[in-house]
């Protein structure tokens, strides 16, 4: 069994874990991102629904470096994070200009911004072993003019 403190320090190094997958998001470093995660992580993008399940090394940095590529503005802001377990829920708020098509949506030059939430869940060497990701499509999609 854990004391207070290990497991206190447990939820701190998992938080940094996540503030780093952010601040190498906003460097707009997706290799940086994905070598927070477990060889064998997932990642699900909830709005895209069973499109937006898959591999966090494959899918996630596809997805990722797609974002990046039409919005190379991208930025994000962690608004709240918290720890409980071998989980940490983060709400970020995303936004960025589209400069380029992006899942079917053309590109008006119109920006986005966007509140998410990203749920993490770590295994015990502290990396991500799943991630987790809300946001309100139907807004995003809106406010890119489609």
């Amino acid at each position: 069994m854990q004391t207070n403190t290990q497991e206190s320090l447990t939820d701190l190094s998992r938080q940094g874990a996540a503030l780093a997958f952010f601040t190498a998001y906003d460097d707009l470093d997706t290799a940086r991102m994905i070598n927070l995660a477990a060889p064998d992580a997932t990642v699900h993008f909830l709005p895209l629904g069973k499109d937006g399940v898959g591999t966090f090394w494959e899918f996630g940095k596809a997805v990722w470096d797609s974002l990046i590529d039409c919005f190379p503005d991208i930025s994000n802001t962690v608004d709240s994070l918290s720890a409980e377990g071998n989980t940490v829920t983060a709400n970020v708020s995303i936004g960025g200009t589209q400069a380029k098509e992006f899942m079917g949506i053309a590109s008006k030059g119109f920006r986005f911004d966007s509140d998410h939430v990203f749920v993490f869940t770590f295994n015990e060497a502290d990396q991500i072993q799943s991630l987790t990701i809300n946001w309100d499509g139907a807004s995003f999609a809106q406010q890119l003019g489609a």
